[in-house]
């Protein structure tokens, strides 16, 4: 189960992920206010939102929007929608209550902050 702040917004998910992914694109770092974003992805079907959200969508690198889905009440962006992928829905690792999730890969690393190291999980 993955939560908001406060609550009020939540994901449940079903199985494993589809992959785990750490982020440095410059999008990522002002939408979560840190030096990356880490997105657990599931298959949508595997997914459950509850509770009210707000929704902000930016063009992807695709040229394909992508919905992040934030509480109203705490703000906290819990998962997102990316069109390129619509099977989809990435979920913030920070808002799992389940620790064990370790990103698999990194992207936009030309885009990552000198000091910032990520540790990978080997497939």
């Amino acid at each position: 189960m993955a939560t908001c702040c406060c609550g009020a917004l939540s994901m449940a998910t079903i199985g494993e992920p589809i992959k785990i992914s750490a982020c440095h694109c410059r999008s990522c770092q002002k939408r979560t206010g840190s030096a990356f974003s880490v997105a657990v992805f599931f298959d949508r079907e595997n997914a459950r939102p509850r509770g009210p959200s707000e929704m902000f969508t930016r063009l992807g690198d695709s040229g394909l929007p992508v919905d992040f889905h934030f509480c109203p009440s705490c703000a906290s962006t819990l998962f997102w929608y990316p069109k390129f992928r619509p099977a989809w829905v990435g979920v913030a690792i920070g808002c799992f209550d389940d620790h064990a999730f370790v990103p698999t890969q990194a992207v936009y690393e030309h885009e990552r902050l000198e000091w910032a190291q990520i540790q990978l999980r080997s497939n």
